[in-house]
Parts: structure tokens; sequence; C-alpha cells
């Protein structure tokens, strides 16, 4: 709250001295009060009544205060002595300063007694002249009043609707404001901007929708060479087992689709749709040349709104993510992150870069509420931060499953110890809490003929620093089986570093 600014307000203090006669009341002295007498060589009115507010008589005599010829007769003030014959003694009280109407005012008639006082005590020192009666002034009637003022209406409304006519030009008053309907229409953009990317690529991208009879949800997906569509693993992972699932272009045409293969640990899938409609397919990019702040698009239907196109940069690279797979199995992918904002709806939809290339497919959100990433019942809406799974890795995974229906992955032969909290990942050991399928050290395998041992710690995978084994995990997912890449590891006070030819496994 503000203090009040204005000006402190309040009745004028009281200097408990009468009011000074105005300038022309004869023997008026400047700065006389009346509370001292009257003016010097005035006498009190005597017209033989007691009251000192009788009427003075009006003979025409000279009046001492002098005839004005601009207002009636100003009243003329009773001397203190009348004032002490009628009513006694005057009280040693400081006088109250009394309260003033008009010059022509006559005193209130219900406020007079009988005697022409008043009840309390005495009045105003001062008895009224009576003044001439005041001459009445008859204004027009209603009648008239509303005439003029319909006859103003109506001259203005015609006047406005001339005006109006005058500034169109148009004899009809119609007002053309420009633009809109005279204008082109055109919707073409430059192939390079955002929106003439989105117009080439938006009829390649489809909605998914999935049920089985107790489960359902819809996601995205686009074409690719050879009339397949690519999409997540989690997206159709309702249809595996004998479900329903539906393609809906753009445009609202709809098809039948069937599973041509789906990869859980990449969360990679492949549908063939009954017809693509002459609709074509889009390009593969290459993730390998991708850097922080380079421009991205994403396009999908989240949360079921079908060419949905959204914008922002690379947030980071080579961001290690998991996510809920089929069967409670984990993907760990390698992501790209990016602020583009992805929803529920968008997961298997294309990431493409400024050229219109697909550089990764949409997978997965981060969310305030859960920890929990790739499932898109388990999250809310976007906060900035997606992550989508790299072009290279989703082209050799999508190849392999189009050849043969699954999908080989990179391995190093050794088993991780999971519940290691240190830095970088530990190969397991007989005594350490994870499963071991194959045993620790797989024989014959690429970490045994790279030298490495059951407790070696891996700190670094072909240059990048490991903190931690889900990290080491999605480092060798980035990978192609075949590849050489150099390990460095610590065993027990001791770093090394070896040469490992990653192998091939499910």
């Amino acid at each position: 709250m503000t203090e009040d600014s204005r000006a402190p307000g309040g009745p004028p203090q009281d200097d408990r001295r009468t009011r000074e006669p105005e300038t022309g009341y004869a023997g008026a002295s400047q700065d006389q009060p009346f509370a001292s007498g009257p003016p010097p060589g005035m006498a009190p009115p005597d017209n033989g009544s007691s009251s000192p507010y009788a009427t003075p008589p009006d003979n025409g005599s000279a009046s001492p205060y002098g005839p004005r010829s601009d207002a009636p007769p100003r009243p003329a003030f009773t001397p203190h002595q009348h004032y002490e014959q009628q009513y006694g003694q005057r009280q040693q009280q400081p006088q109250q300063r009394p309260a003033y109407t008009g010059w022509n005012t006559q005193p209130p008639p219900h406020q007079q007694t009988a005697a022409g006082g008043y009840p309390g005590g005495p009045g105003p020192n001062w008895a009224p002249v009576p003044s001439p009666e005041p001459r009445q002034r008859r204004g027009p009637s209603t009648g008239v009043f509303l005439i003029v003022a319909v006859v103003v209406a109506l001259l203005a409304g015609a006047l406005g609707a001339g005006i109006g006519v005058m500034a169109s030009g148009d004899k009809t008053g119609s007002v053309d404001l420009g633009g809109g309907a005279n204008s082109t229409g055109s919707k073409n953009r430059d192939p390079g901007s955002i929106a003439g990317i989105a117009q080439r690529l938006v009829p390649s991208v489809v909605m998914i929708k999935v049920s089985n009879g107790t489960e359902g949800g819809a996601g995205t997906g686009f074409i690719v060479h050879g009339g397949y569509i690519v999409t997540n693993n989690h997206v159709v992972a309702p249809a595996v087992n004998g479900g329903n699932m539906q393609v809906v272009f753009n445009d609202g045409k709809t098809t039948t689709a069937t599973i041509v293969g789906h990869d859980p640990t990449s969360d990679i899938a492949v549908i063939k749709p009954g017809t693509l409609g002459g609709r074509k397919s889009l390009t593969l990019g290459n993730s390998d040349d991708l850097a922080v702040g380079d421009p991205v698009i994403a396009i999908g239907s989240p949360l079921g709104l079908a060419g949905t196109v959204t914008t922002g940069i690379v947030s980071a690279l080579n961001r290690p993510v998991s996510t809920s797979g089929e069967g409670g199995e984990s993907a760990f992918i390698n992501a790209v992150q990016t602020d583009a904002a992805i929803n529920p709806g968008n997961s298997g939809g294309p990431l493409v870069d400024a050229k219109g290339q697909v550089i990764g497919v949409n997978s997965a959100i981060a969310t305030l509420g859960s920890q929990t990433l790739g499932s898109d019942k388990q999250q809310s809406g976007s906060i900035g931060l997606g992550f989508a799974i790299p072009s290279n890795q989703v082209k050799r995974v999508a190849e392999q499953l189009i050849s043969g229906g699954k999908a080989t992955h990179p391995i190093i032969g050794a088993c991780l110890d999971m519940s290691y909290q240190g830095g970088g990942a530990r190969i397991a050991t007989d005594g350490s809490q994870s499963t071991c399928k194959g045993g620790t050290i797989v024989a014959g395998g690429p970490a045994q003929k790279a030298g490495l041992k059951a407790g070696d710690i891996i700190t670094s995978f072909d240059g990048k620093t490991i903190t931690g084994s889900d990290e080491l995990i999605m480092a060798i997912r980035a990978k192609a089986p075949g590849q050489r890449v150099q390990i460095a590891y610590t065993r027990g006070a001791q770093h090394a570093t070896t040469v490992l030819t990653l192998g091939a496994g499910n």
C-alpha cells in the first residue's frame, strides 16, 4: 500500500473572529473585527421591536452601510449593546464563529420561536433584509427536449452513414481493407526452410495404432527405402503376439501392417504396410556428423495429434539412456539429446537435420515425475529433454531385421558387475551379485583375447571416459560387430591399455 499523496484536508482553522464587512460598507475598518462593536457613527436600529432580529423599516432613509446598486441590501449587524440589553451580560467565553448563509437567505422558519428568536440561545448577529421576489424563468418543456433529442439522433446517424460511404468510395456502404482474399494464397516455401522441410517430410510420417484386446497405444513411424516403416519396438510390442496394427497416413487414409522384425535391446522395429499409396521414403543421414548446437526437427503424433512438427537443437551427444523394453528387458541407447518438444506419441518418429535427413529415431523423454524412460505410458509432458536413437545404429539394426528378422549386437565377451558403484565399469567376479550366463569372461571371446580378466575395471572405451557399467554398455552398442576399439583399464594398482575387436551376439 502506498501513502496517500493528496494534500491534507479539513475545515479551515477558526481564528475566533467574525467575518469582516465587505468593501463598500460605510465606516468599516479593514482590520477592525466586528466583535469590538459597531462601526463609529452607526447607531443600533430601533424599529420598536424588542427582538434583535426584527426587520428594520424600509423608509428610504440612508443606510449606514450605503446603498448597493448591484445587489439587494446587506443585513445590518446588531451592536453588542443591543445584544446585552436583550440577553443579559455576555458570557466570558470565546465567541464561536457563526455559520454564514447566502446574502439573500432567510432563516429557516421551523427553527424560529414564537417571539421571533431562535431556540437554545441567540442566533446569528444579523437580521436579514427582505429582498425583491426573484424573477421566475421558465425553461422549455420536456416534450421540446425529446423532440430535439430525436432530431439530433437522426441527423447524427445520417451523417455517420454518409461519412462511411465517402470513406469507402462505395455507394453501397461496404468497406474493403485490402489483403486477405486478394492475396495469391500460395503456401510454397523455401525447400531449405523449416516449413519447406515439413512440407516434404510430413506425408512420409505415419501414426501407428496398436491393440491386442487388453492393451493398446499409438506411436509414430516413417517410411524408408523398400516400402518399410521404421518405428520403436515399444510402439509395436502389444501386437507382437497377435494384436491388431493400423497405419494412419497424414491425409487420414489408413492401412494394415505386419511386423517384419523387432529388437527390444535397441528398441527398434520394422513393419510392412499393406500399401503406401505412392508416398516417398525418407533419407537416413549420418549421425556421426552431428555436433552440439545443430538445428533439428522432430515430426510425429504426440498425444494422437498427427503431423506435429517441433524444432530445437542437438543438446548433447552420446548421452547414456536406458529404456524399459518388452518383457522387462531394458534397451540401452547412446542417445542424441535434443530440446525439440517430444511427447508421448512421438516415439518412433524421425528427428531430422537441416537437410531433411533422418539423424535419429525419437525414443525417450526425461520427466520430473519419473526416472524411467522410453515407455510412453509412464511419461508426462516434455520438459525439453528428449532422446533419439542415432541413425547409424538405426540403419544397422533395421537392415538386419529386414534381412533376417533378428539383429545382432556388438559384445566384448565379459560379464559386468552392475552393482559396482566405483568409477568405471568392473568385470564381474565369481563373488559378485551379477548373474553371468556365460561366465565372467567368455572363453575365446573378445575380452579374453584382449587380455582382460575378472575384476578388471575399464575406465576408457574408444577414447571416451567410462564412469559406470551402463555407460560402457551404451558405448559398446553404438559400435558394430568387428570394429576395433582401444580400452584402458586398471588391475589393482596397475594401469594398462589394450585393443579389443568387438564380437557379435544377440
